[in-house]
């Protein structure tokens, strides 16, 4: 059974998150109970916001976008890194051929992992560099450990691939923002396959950092929701080697199925589980780790397992751009998702007639739809030559419809069901 998930979102202070299952469909409606606040903060993206919208100047332009990325190159996340940088440097090589009068750069960094300074190192130097906005990073605790640094000086951090639901209302100084959902729709997508799946027990193997445990808790919350049990949850912490005590509780428990909620620690985990007796089509994998593992297990290893991805389909069109910037590209998770963040900070940039990170930021929700009742666009070419003649513009891109609420945070998603052949590579059955 495929599980196929849009949610329409707004947010209030305490951002409460409702789901529905109808006719098995699983559709989120992510809702706010109004606890106060300005007009501003308590807006239904839905509403007719056309007159929160700033004005936009027509005319020519004539600016420079310096970019910078903290995306991984290394660590545990480091498969993530080629199909982000190449949605990045796609997303600025359309920029540049518009001949619109903006030149876009972009200096690409590593974020590396929690158990490395690596981020900070990179911040500090993107920022010495004067950029007008930071991609990434891709891990949410990654992100946590610049987050301040890099909204202290006035530079805007778009996160293609954070999922963690703190960011929400996180004091940022309205200068952070994604174009992933949280994990609070990515776990209840999750939690409701494992028992449509015809599991009662389930048993959870979790990175112990704000991805992991909000993932972990809201896939528990869908799972017991349909009537199931989690009789194992089992942390571990970045950069751990040994995984035998975690891996024989929840083997002791006997659950039903498995959810990995982990990095790249799967290919350590997963064998691991399986060889000791576990069945490998009984394990659920997350966006995390969702990956081709072909060249590290043995055939056959996980055939019939299943995992979770944000993000529609990716059309044939897209995934061959991408491989034009990288053809030796395998995995294009979070590819959609930095091509956008990246096309929408231009435009941003673009409506505001400035590169300045605080005038980019006021423009990021208004061009993504979330105020101004702009007109459909999907590319920046189309939206330059709107904003030229001082027109409202609503971008929506490679990873789907894109609307930015108050808090940066996307209001529509797509989280795709995909399962392992035996070759141990996933394909979409949703």
């Amino acid at each position: 059974m495929s599980v196929f998930a849009k949610a329409t979102a707004k947010r209030s202070a305490r951002a409460a998150w409702t789901g529905l299952a109808i006719a098995g469909v699983s559709t989120l409606l992510l809702s706010a109970c109004a606890s106060g606040g300005t007009p501003t903060e308590s807006a239904d993206p839905g509403d007719d916001t056309a007159g929160d919208a700033l004005p936009i100047k027509a005319g020519d332009r004539d600016l420079d976008l310096k970019l910078g990325t903290i995306l991984p190159q290394s660590g545990t996340l480091a498969f993530l890194g080629p199909p982000e940088e190449a949605g990045v440097a796609l997303g600025a090589e359309e920029v540049n051929a518009a001949d619109a009068g903006m030149n876009v750069e972009v200096v690409f960094r590593d974020s590396g992992d929690t158990t490395t300074d690596i981020a900070t190192v990179s911040v500090t130097d993107l920022l010495s560099q004067d950029v007008s906005a930071i991609i990434g990073a891709a891990s949410s605790g990654v992100s946590f450990t610049v987050i301040d640094q890099i909204t202290s000086a006035g530079v805007v951090q778009f996160s293609p691939a954070n999922t963690s639901p703190d960011f929400t209302e996180y004091e940022d100084a309205g200068l952070y923002f994604r174009t992933a959902p949280s994990d609070l729709l990515q776990g209840e997508v999750l939690g409701t396959q494992i028992a449509d799946d015809g599991n009662s027990t389930l048993g959870l193997l979790v990175l112990n950092d704000p991805y992991g445990t909000g993932l972990a808790a809201a896939t528990k919350e869908a799972f017991e929701a349909a009537g199931g049990e989690v009789v194992a949850e089992e942390l571990f912490n970045t950069g751990d080697s040994n995984f035998d005590a975690q891996l024989s509780a929840i083997s002791a428990a006997n659950p039903d199925a498995v959810a990995v909620i982990t990095f790249d620690e799967a290919k350590v985990v997963v064998p691991a589980l399986v060889g000791s007796g576990y069945p490998g089509d009984q394990l659920y994998f997350v966006d995390g780790n969702l990956s081709d593992y072909s060249a590290d297990f043995a055939p056959g290893l996980i055939a019939g397992s299943k995992g979770t991805l944000p993000g529609p389909k990716l059309a044939d069109d897209f995934r061959d751009r991408l491989l034009g910037v990288n053809p030796d590209l395998a995995d294009f998770s979070y590819g959609p998702e930095s091509y956008d963040a990246t096309i929408l900070i231009a435009l941003a940039s673009y409506a505001a007639n400035s590169t300045d990170g605080a005038e980019i930021a006021k423009y990021l929700r208004q061009v993504s739809g979330g105020s101004g009742d702009g007109e459909k666009v999907d590319n920046f070419a189309d939206g330059a030559a709107l904003l030229a003649e001082g027109k409202q513009i609503d971008y929506d891109g490679a990873s789907g419809p894109i609307t930015l609420d108050e808090h940066g945070d996307p209001t529509e998603a797509t989280i795709g069901v995909y399962e392992y052949g035996d070759d141990n590579k996933y394909t979409r059955i949703n």
